[in-house]
């Protein structure tokens, strides 16, 4: 597969998820929700992480917000790739996808830890896009710490 044709199906699945959103809509008895904006460009996502009781374990993660297509698919990739992981893998993930985005294109998302959001990779060379697809990853990171702070 070329190069030009691997990045045709990066971008079809970064539309996939924007147009159909996997975990979209709240639900109530959430653990922790946090809402954070891009004050940039206007994007907004609120996450909710719903914990197994009694345990360290993402039931479920659900969000709402409206913005480009990045900052969709990337909490609707976000979602996919964390329910059922303790908070501390969810927080290693975030970390390794905050050290991809910040890389400038240098580093590759590890895909084994990521799974599909490792296609986010790509928007890393474009810092003005590295904002919008943070944003539910940052949400999580902060409602990881309320969740925590409880």
């Amino acid at each position: 597969m070329t190069s030009s044709e691997l990045q045709g199906l990066y971008q079809e699945l970064i539309l996939d998820h924007s147009r159909r959103p996997h975990g979209y809509g709240l639900v109530p008895g959430a653990a922790a929700q946090s809402h954070q904006v891009n004050p940039t460009c206007g994007d907004e996502v609120t996450l909710e992480l719903h914990v197994t009781p009694g345990t360290d374990t993402v039931e479920h993660v659900h969000w709402e917000g409206h913005g480009c297509a990045i900052s969709q698919a990337s909490a609707s990739l976000f979602v996919e790739m964390a329910d059922g992981l303790s908070m501390p893998e969810l927080q290693q993930r975030i970390d390794v996808f905050r050290t991809a985005m910040r890389s400038r294109g240098t580093i590759e998302p590890d895909e084994d830890l990521l799974g599909d959001a490792a296609v986010l990779g790509g928007v890393s060379r474009y810092i003005a896009r590295v904002k919008c697809a943070m944003l539910a990853w940052v949400a999580a990171e902060h409602a990881i710490a309320q969740v925590k702070a409880a």
